[in-house]
């Protein structure tokens, strides 16, 4: 009864299908955890969701930048891109059911020693604090002020009264954007590159030298230009599949590293 942890799919859904017969996984007895992002930029996004909600009793998934985009979408408050694919999911019958779906899913998911977010925590973070943002923000995506809070999110003016308000938008951006941060801890959003090529004075967050996280395992994605990175305490699992790499699953507790190339 085997857990696997999968980077970015993106789309990617017939990758994703060769890397689960890679893997041999069952759904009966298997299970995977997916790092988010589960839509845009890859041909079969809607494939995806909807593999994603049918096998709804064996996947763990958290929410990832992409898909609160396709969610904004979906309300109104943005546009797609561009390069994004998610016409065919905006416009699909089952769009409501797989929508309500997604936005469902939690941004942080905790076990035996795993933690596991699409994009990182804030340095400065306990696991007590991430665990308690995350089931706020999650709560509120799934109570009846979603859309208040899903405009919070994408709002780019301060929200009134904020002492008040949680700040839904830092909170949903530390989730599902931080890569770099500041000497100071403070989040970089701006820059999507290799970690050596960063702005003067920022590291990676998962390197800051005083996380106050460092007793699990963190698995992330989102960080392409990182690409797979393992070291003691994080596994990194975006291996740039929507870019034409390999994706990466790898199995727990152990780590062992499993691809496939992209099949897209």
């Amino acid at each position: 009864m085997p857990t696997y942890a999968i980077g970015d799919v993106q789309g990617c859904h017939r990758t994703l299908t060769k890397l689960l017969l890679r893997i041999e996984f069952d759904p009966s007895k298997d299970r995977l955890w997916l790092v988010g992002d589960l839509v845009n930029r890859g041909p079969r996004s809607l494939e995806t969701l909807r593999w994603a909600r049918q096998h709804d009793a064996s996947i763990t998934t958290v929410l990832g930048n992409h898909d609160l985009h396709l969610l904004a979408c979906a309300a109104g408050l943005r546009k797609p891109k561009q390069n994004d694919t998610l016409e065919p999911t905006l416009t699909a019958p089952d769009a409501p059911e797989l929508l309500d779906w997604l936005r469902r899913q939690p941004f942080l998911y905790r076990e035996d020693g795993f933690v596991m977010v699409h994009a990182g925590l804030l340095p400065a973070w306990t696991l007590a604090d991430a665990e308690t943002h995350a089931a706020a923000l999650a709560l509120a995506f799934r109570g009846p002020q979603y859309a208040d809070v899903l405009t919070a999110v994408y709002s780019k003016t301060p929200l009134d009264q904020a002492e008040a308000t949680p700040d839904w938008r830092s909170l949903a951006n530390v989730f599902t954007r931080i890569r770099m941060c500041t000497r100071d801890g403070e989040p970089l959003y701006e820059y999507s590159g290799p970690p050596d090529r960063a702005p003067r004075g920022h590291i990676p967050w998962f390197q800051f030298p005083r996380r106050r996280h460092d007793d699990v395992t963190l698995l992330f994605g989102h960080w392409a230009a990182l690409g797979l990175h393992l070291e003691p305490g994080i596994a990194a699992l975006d291996s740039a599949c929507v870019w034409g790499g390999p994706m990466t699953a790898v199995r727990l507790p152990d780590l062992a590293v499993f691809q496939e190339p992209n099949a897209e």
